[in-house]
């Protein structure tokens, strides 16, 4: 995997979210630079498992989130007023803050390419410090540190799973969500861009082999 300069994501990161000039965007920053934000990987075994990880996850969803934005419009043209910019940059860059302490470094057992077993450093996960959830906490996270969402960025942020962020025991969650769909564009495109950077833009040569 390609090294990560964590430094020139940070700075992209802090400055397309203070681009919004949404006020506590301030606030939301110290909070995940406390919470360990920029240090942290995307996964603990998947795309962009390593140190500076989460920061470029999220600047590739808001970068395909805006190319989804870009061309739904022509296709659909009230989508430029029901949507903002802003709105798209805020709930991307923040929609997985929620994994910002749950990665501990450990060492793994790992086939190299001879098939022989070795130690490889990684990650484990523990959700020890605020077991929330997911898009439930990114969103809490982000409300409790200051910062003002409109309804569509707060749902955008907890659904951004799409559907594998439903619990299908539940009726409350599923009509929830397929509500939040159907009132808020924001909220599938912003999924779309999640799956986009993930299956697309961060994949690997070592993925294409498993796959």
């Amino acid at each position: 995997m390609k090294k990560i300069d964590k430094e020139a994501i940070k700075k992209e990161f802090i400055d397309l979210l203070k681009s919004t000039n949404r006020e506590g965007v301030d606030y939301v920053l110290e909070e995940i630079e406390r919470l360990g934000f920029f240090d942290a990987p995307a996964s603990a075994n998947h795309h962009l498992n390593t140190e500076g990880g989460l920061t470029l996850h999220s600047l590739n969803v808001a970068k395909a989130s805006l190319a989804v934005w870009e061309a739904m419009k022509p296709l659909e043209p009230s989508i430029e007023n029901e949507v903002k910019r802003d709105s798209i940059i805020i709930a991307a860059l923040l929609h997985d803050i929620c994994k910002s302490d749950i990665y501990r470094r450990s060492v793994k057992k790992k086939r190299n390419v001879l098939g022989q077993w070795e130690d490889t450093e990684g990650y484990k996960l523990t959700y020890k410090n605020f077991p929330m959830g997911h898009g439930e906490k990114s969103l809490v996270i982000a409300l409790y540190s200051g910062l003002e969402l409109s309804d569509d960025e707060m749902l955008a942020i907890r659904w951004h799973m799409g559907a594998w962020g439903v619990n299908q025991h539940s009726i409350e969650d599923c009509k929830n969500y397929d509500i939040a769909r159907k009132l808020y564009p924001l909220v599938s495109i912003i999924q779309a861009g999640d799956s986009l950077a993930a299956s697309l833009l961060e994949r690997e040569i070592a993925d294409l082999d498993d796959a």
